[in-house]
């Protein structure tokens, strides 16, 4: 699952790359963590909303605890409950810059980051809803990895490009379940010595 990624490009930037509405005054941006800000483009505009749909826990006396961001949607499980009404009426384009997994010995995992060769700024698939918690928040995506992605991990967000856009935002349920397949062109992959973020852990996938 994708628990980090990188956008460093403000509201107006994105904006201007996929000629939509910019939202006045957001700030998010740089690596985006669950339950942090980030930019999506929703409704012909760009928007900020939070990573994670809230998902409510109980202590073991039952007592409420603080919500956790579930910011991986899984395709296998959109059909579900959780996600069904959100990927049928309200899906949305996350813009990214690279997104990371984590690699190596449990404890030691550092970072690998996943970017596109021949585009500065890709996009990913990402459904929204809003919520009592936290606002407007997103969720990103997940299908199985490809076999580029299935040396680093199981699974990977479903990439879309540019002339499948059109179709995950306003197409039928469908014909956007039918984009969610592993991409099948090739990613630019770079190992670093970044120890993986322990924020990261507060994420869950559904």
């Amino acid at each position: 699952m994708c628990n980090l990624y990188r956008m460093t490009k403000n509201a107006t930037e994105v904006a201007q790359l996929f000629d939509v509405v910019a939202e006045i005054g957001s700030n998010a941006g740089g690596e985006i963590y669950p339950g942090y800000s980030g930019i999506v483009i929703a409704g012909g505009k760009v928007e900020t909303m939070t990573w994670g749909f809230p998902f409510q826990r109980k202590g073991a006396k039952g007592q409420p605890l603080k919500p956790k961001p579930v910011n991986n949607a899984r395709t296998d499980k959109l059909s579900g409950p959780f996600w069904k009404s959100s990927f049928v009426e309200r899906r949305c384009l996350i813009p990214l810059e690279s997104f990371a997994e984590a690699q190596g010995k449990k404890g030691a995992m550092t970072r690998t980051w996943m970017t596109m060769p021949d585009a500065e700024v890709f996009t990913v698939a990402g459904i929204w809803r809003g919520s009592a918690e936290w606002g407007d928040c997103y969720s990103m995506v997940m299908t199985d990895a490809s076999p580029q992605m299935s040396e680093i991990h199981n699974r990977m967000p479903v990439i879309l490009t540019a002339d499948q856009r059109a179709t995950w935002l306003d197409g039928s349920p469908g014909d956007a379940f039918d984009l969610c397949r592993p991409f099948d062109g090739t990613l630019a992959i770079e190992p670093t010595d970044v120890p993986w973020a322990g924020r990261s852990a507060q994420s869950s996938l559904l």
